[in-house]
């Protein structure tokens, strides 16, 4: 570990009381720098990307998992100490890091690896799943910990503030446009314009889609456009096209209705969230037959980070973000709340 570290301890933020976020749930505090276990890796933090799953965890929205848990799961870091067996033990999802490697820590902390979901490739429906910022201290602090065969490898050509924002909302944001099935120069429907969907629309216009972006924000709306949406439009308004699929990231129940409406004969709405109020009841003629169909999105698996990571460094893409300090983490959360910035809020320690 580093030496000035380990004797001046580490400022971050644990979420004390979950509530609204108004209300102060979260506390600026200063103790030790984590000790990395077996298998584990110490990472100071260069970045860490602020997501509204941090604020379910702060309001509550989300169960208390990690009582005093540090939010925070898009974090860019550098290897600063390795835990025993570090270095040999990833299995199969990476090679070894080394003290002074560049490393990012998204959602995924831990799955069980022996049943039949993880068996079959799909680790993120694991039940005995564990989440960075969740169920483990995360990266609303100077340093974090991460299970080595969890953290990832980072493209090149993005700064660390860039780079954040791809470790949840990149990823969730890829993993959503595989569950919605696009076909091949389709026409995609986006409700909501945050962190995450205005970097999965570049996935998909860099794959020939048309994008239809709907979201009450005037400056998410000028940032779609800007990106290259063929239409923008309300929250709520109906696209000028049938859309062959659909992604919801505002987590809005209310508006699965209109966007099951917009779907063509056979189209598929993806939820990207971890967290949704309610959904109004569905009308069978209006919102589902003719086989259109609703899926949830849940996590990610390591395979799906890999994968859209490689994309991004085969792939420019242009990542809005605003900059905020570690001790300002909670105004960041209260902005992200309110919409007061277009894009992703990145803390920098």
């Amino acid at each position: 570990m580093n030496a000035s570290a380990a004797t001046t301890g580490m400022t971050g933020w644990r979420v004390r009381w979950p509530g609204p976020i108004d209300g102060g749930p979260l506390d600026f505090v200063r103790e030790a720098v984590p000790e990395p276990a077996a298998g584990e890796l110490l990472v100071r933090v260069l970045a860490c990307g602020v997501c509204r799953t941090d604020l379910h965890v702060a309001e509550g929205d989300l169960p208390v998992h990690r009582p005093g848990v540090v939010p925070g799961h898009e974090v860019v870091g550098e290897v600063v100490a390795q835990g025993p067996g570090s270095a040999g033990a990833l299995g199969s999802s990476a090679p070894g890091f080394a003290v002074g490697d560049r490393v990012g820590i998204a959602w995924l902390r831990h799955t069980c690896g022996s049943c039949r979901y993880c068996l079959r490739g799909a680790e993120n429906l694991c039940p005995n799943s564990e989440y960075t910022g969740w169920d483990a201290d995360g990266g609303y602090a100077e340093y974090a910990t991460v299970p080595a065969a969890y953290a990832h490898r980072l493209p090149g050509g993005y700064s660390d503030m860039e780079t954040a924002p791809l470790l949840c909302a990149g990823i969730i944001g890829y993993r959503a446009l595989q569950r919605a099935d696009l076909p091949r120069g389709g026409r995609l429907g986006i409700y909501g314009f945050g962190g995450s969907a205005h970097i999965a629309a570049q996935v998909a216009l860099a794959r020939g889609a048309e994008v239809h972006v709907m979201t009450r924000d005037p400056a998410a709306r000028e940032l779609a456009a800007d990106l290259g949406a063929a239409s923008v439009q309300g929250a709520a308004d109906r696209p000028p096209v049938q859309l062959d699929s659909a992604i919801l990231f505002a987590p809005i129940g209310e508006l699965v209705l209109p966007a099951m409406e917009a779907l063509d004969r056979g189209g598929i709405l993806a939820v990207a969230g971890i967290h949704l109020s309610d959904i109004p009841a569905l009308n069978y003629q209006r919102h589902l037959f003719q086989e259109r169909e609703i899926r949830s999105v849940t996590a990610n698996t390591r395979a799906d980070a890999r994968e859209f990571l490689a994309l991004a460094g085969e792939h420019r893409i242009h990542v809005t973000t605003t900059g905020y300090s570690l001790g300002t983490a909670d105004r960041a959360l209260a902005d992200l709340a309110y919409g007061r910035f277009t894009g992703a809020a990145v803390l920098i320690p």
